[in-house]
């Protein structure tokens, strides 16, 4: 007799799930489905004839129902200011969710607009700018607009992920060294933050090239909210620079599009000056947050490319940043509470 085993993360059919999708949303026969990515959650292309769609499918256990739903209404939150967002879309029934029955258990799925325009790193100062402008909009819309979703403090951005990232590695390499030194003096930083001078609200928190698609070299349209939550909008600005500075390797050129960027967001609205002073420190926090992150997934998302290696370049980026900005880590408190 064969043996049945369960799953922990079972990739669906795209042929089976375009006919779900074709009668759920009412398409045309026409409709076809493919695969796209198979990372945090899974995303298939859904095309029927010229209209395109992106349905995504959540990890079993990732997000709960209520944190997706959270989500969905940020995001038609900023479909009605008309911020330039993929948004999701509703089925026959007027339902945004559905809820599939995966051999590991029931995961939910989403369809969302199609973002027009390209994926790339490899874009002009003047698209820079727009992109500002763009983020700006969307922080107009979400500043003071809360979730019922994580809150982003020091213990889930530096403490727990230091301990995961540790805990996995299993030894105390040096570069884990380097991020409990780093989350000590983050932790120890973020105490002297004027909280009334800093904007606060809902933040996407993983604004980068690869969660936004370029339209014409000036139309932007922001996708993936998967880790939206709340905390200080100054986030978003923080992510976008470090990213920035790491997929663009002379750094002449990376100044010029920072300053684009930050033109163009002011553009819209200001960037506050305790905001200012936040910004070389906040996107190290988030960081490492996501390096905890990747290690806590790695059963999920696993991947030969998190080794030592990878957390070495990991690390290497961001030491690169603190370099550039001349940020001297001079504490040697440790992290015990947020």
């Amino acid at each position: 007799m064969i043996q049945k085993f369960s799953t922990i993360n079972s990739t669906l059919s795209p042929n089976e799930l375009g006919k779900l999708i074709q009668q759920k949303y009412g398409l045309s026969d026409n409709t076809e489905c493919s695969i796209i990515r198979l990372a945090m959650n899974h995303l298939y292309l859904v095309q029927d004839d010229e209209s395109k769609y992106v349905f995504r499918v959540y990890t079993h256990n990732w997000r709960t129902k209520l944190e997706i739903e959270e989500e969905l209404r940020l995001l038609l939150h900023l479909k009605e200011a008309d911020r330039q967002i993929a948004y999701p879309i509703a089925d026959k029934s007027d339902e945004y969710l559905q809820e599939i029955e995966a051999p590991e258990g029931k995961r939910i799925g989403v369809l969302f607009s199609f973002a027009k325009g390209i994926k790339t790193a490899k874009f002009s100062a003047e698209t820079s700018f727009f992109i500002g402008q763009a983020l700006a909009k969307v922080h107009q819309s979400t500043e003071g607009f809360e979730l019922n979703r994580m809150t982003y403090n020091t213990q889930n951005l530096l403490i727990n992920p230091v301990l995961k990232t540790k805990e996995f590695y299993n030894k105390n390499v040096i570069e884990i060294e380097f991020l409990e030194t780093l989350s000590s003096f983050l932790a120890h930083k973020t105490k002297s933050i004027d909280k009334q001078k800093m904007r606060y609200g809902s933040v996407h928190l993983d604004i980068w090239f690869d969660n936004l698609h370029i339209n014409d070299e000036k139309e932007i349209t922001f996708f993936d909210f998967d880790f939206c939550g709340n905390g200080y909008l100054c986030f978003d600005i923080s992510y976008f620079l470090f990213q920035l500075l790491a997929t663009n390797l002379n750094e002449e050129e990376y100044q010029i599009k920072a300053d684009s960027f930050v033109k163009g967001y002011e553009s819209v609205t200001k960037i506050s000056d305790e905001e200012k002073k936040h910004l070389p420190f906040a996107c190290l926090a988030i960081m490492t947050f996501y390096i905890g992150l990747q290690c806590d997934r790695f059963e999920y998302w696993t991947n030969l490319f998190l080794n030592e290696d990878h957390l070495k370049r990991m690390v290497g980026n961001l030491k690169r940043w603190i370099a550039y900005n001349k940020i001297e880590i001079n504490t040697t408190e440790k992290t015990t509470n947020g």
